[in-house]
């Protein structure tokens, strides 16, 4: 694994219409890092990670992710970025009409793969990774919320990103369902991937400790290992 720099924000200002959500927030993140983005509902840390992959401009400072200045970046080089980032949704947003494999497969094909055999063996290898290998063809509303959260992080990984952005994953999953999760989260990590994941559970940092940076008062702050003044 590579000490490769994955992330780095520089000063930046983020504004969701019209409004500042973070004002000179800084952030450097490094492959194989895990950091969680804590704060309270509203304090800015979906918009931080929406703005890494371009739903959220940033309006001012530095800030390039993946090797792509966000300040400069075209509409056209948008979905490039995507592809190389895995993005996890708190709701989901699997295709309700089709089985998981078919939800699988609709990314795989709709990212430029091509190959039949090399689709199906890379879904096979994704869903053994979050140990969901037997269920590929279950729809989605026959999936516990956590079985979907594992397709979800599966549909993730489907073009081996070197960093995931999890938002809030655990936010519609019960404490023990929400443990699994982010212990595979790790697990991720230390297969050598980057995991940025926002949190407004703190028992999550204290149970599966990681670097955390804090959302507060339009601010961003790097709170280190220091789990002991999240609150």
């Amino acid at each position: 694994m590579t000490d490769e720099e994955l992330l780095h924000l520089e000063e930046v200002t983020i504004c969701l219409d019209e409004n500042i959500v973070l004002r000179n927030a800084s952030l450097t993140l490094r492959n194989g890092e895990f950091v969680y983005v804590i704060g309270k509902v509203g304090s800015g840390k979906s918009s931080l990670l929406k703005s890494l992959y371009c739903e959220i401009p940033i309006t001012e400072g530095k800030a390039t992710v993946m090797g792509y200045d966000l300040r400069k970046m075209k509409m056209k080089d948008i979905p490039f970025l995507r592809r190389k980032l895995g993005i996890v949704f708190q709701d989901f947003q699997l295709l309700i009409d089709r089985s998981v494999t078919k939800n699988l497969e609709f990314v795989l094909k709709a990212t430029g793969w091509t190959q039949k055999d090399a689709i199906t063996q890379r879904i096979e290898d994704v869903l053994e990774q979050v140990g969901m290998h037997n269920k590929g063809y279950k729809m989605p509303h026959e999936l516990s919320g956590g079985e979907q959260q594992r397709v979800v992080i599966a549909r993730s990984l489907l073009n081996e990103p070197k960093l995931i952005l999890a938002d809030e994953p655990t936010g519609n999953l019960d404490p023990e369902t929400s443990m699994q999760i982010v212990q595979l989260l790790h697990e991720i990590c230390k297969n050598g991937k980057a995991v940025i994941m926002s949190t407004h559970n703190y028992t999550i940092v204290d149970n599966f400790p990681a670097r955390v940076v804090k959302c507060e008062k339009s601010c961003l702050y790097d709170m280190g290992f220091n789990t002991k003044q999240l609150i």
